[in-house]
């Protein structure tokens, strides 16, 4: 299972390793065999402005800012593209194949931006992003095609800046003001995707080709720098991350979620969860022979808001007491991972802390 590891001893066999940046990573991966690792992702505060990137078996986590992204290309064999859902973005295709043809009065646009949204309470509004269990063949804009007359011109709700007000504490601010509109149109170049962009009133268009990189899941491109950008770490050096997210709430539609947690399932890694009020474990105890294989998904919202009590709009949340995880590394090391924390000293929202050991 493990074909590396570094054995690490601090006093009575406690661990504590706190966040870390790209920086600090070893230039050699190693597989690192822990007991009682703590790790705290640096999400931000209550305004929760970074996705946190974390890989278990070097204990290292990597923050990005949450609005340094729009849409990622996928890199594996089918061609698709998602977007940014952690801040709520949406996207609508239009009947349209010229994307300079395309404005704020055409009257399709007029019709799709009141549906073209996240939190409608409408339960169809689903369509408008992508599939919140990972599933790659279920992004909102469809798989790009060979002919270039079978891709349309799509509407994208570009979602909201980042929060910038200082919550009630135990609150959260996470949407600040909306970011606009854009369309778009992508293409295929052989092996490359094309992607065409403007705002909805220009009359004519920006191109940009962009490349798949097969050592990441996805290749990102921002509106804000218009280039590709560097947001999660090469494919197999993550396990989970901690995001802002846009899910599903049956008969309500698509729902915006904080302090919400999914697992790398592109690359394997699996989880599943354990309520000590039901199964005949604690997380003290539970060890390798305890592990059931079949209870892994292919959901990457496994952890998902599982681990905290309330939080929607009316409750405050609080953290579980009784449940813990199992997790199926990018490695295929197993650990057991209990949630420490939501919040900080003060009663601050957005400082999640969990500890985890190598199950043996």
């Amino acid at each position: 299972m493990i074909n590396k590891f570094l054995t690490l001893t601090l006093f009575a066999a406690v661990f504590s390793f706190m966040s870390c940046s790209n920086d600090d990573t070893p230039t050699e991966p190693i597989v690192v065999v822990i007991d009682g690792a703590a790790i705290a992702p640096e999400v931000g505060g209550p305004n929760e402005p970074n996705q946190v990137y974390v890989d278990l078996s070097t204990s290292t986590s990597t923050a990005v800012k949450r609005d340094s992204w729009d849409l990622g290309f996928y890199s594996g064999s089918d061609f698709r593209v998602t977007i940014n859902g952690s801040l709520y973005m949406a996207v609508g295709q239009l009947s349209a194949t010229d994307i300079d043809a395309i404005n704020a009065t055409t009257e399709e646009v007029l019709e799709l931006q009141p549906k073209v949204a996240v939190g409608t309470f409408d339960a169809t509004n689903t369509i408008y992003v992508d599939a919140p269990d990972g599933t790659i063949t279920e992004t909102a804009i469809a798989e790009i095609s060979d002919e270039d007359l079978d891709n349309n011109v799509y509407l994208l709700n570009l979602g909201y800046e980042i929060g910038t007000e200082t919550p009630a504490t135990g609150s959260v601010a996470i949407a600040g003001d909306a970011r606009g509109w854009k369309k778009i149109r992508i293409l295929k170049d052989g092996s490359d995707y094309v992607l065409q962009y403007a705002d909805l009133d220009d009359t004519t268009h920006k191109e940009l080709t962009i490349s798949k990189n097969t050592d990441y899941n996805f290749t990102y491109f921002s509106f804000n720098t218009e280039s590709e950008v560097l947001v999660q770490p090469e494919k197999t050096n993550w396990d989970l991350n901690f995001t802002i997210f846009t899910n599903e709430i049956t008969g309500y539609g698509s729902y915006g979620y904080s302090d919400f947690i999914t697992n790398n399932v592109m690359a394997s890694a699996q989880v599943y969860m354990i309520d000590t009020e039901v199964d005949a474990f604690t997380y003290e105890t539970f060890t390798l022979a305890d592990v059931v294989t079949t209870n892994f998904t292919t959901d990457q919202r496994s952890i998902g808001s599982s681990w905290r009590n309330g939080g929607g709009p009316s409750s405050l949340p609080s953290l579980k007491d009784n449940v813990f995880y199992v997790v199926n590394d990018t490695d295929g090391n197993l650990y057991k991972l209990k949630f420490l924390a939501l919040t900080n000293a003060d009663g601050e929202r957005g400082y999640p802390e969990f500890i985890y050991s190598l199950l043996e």
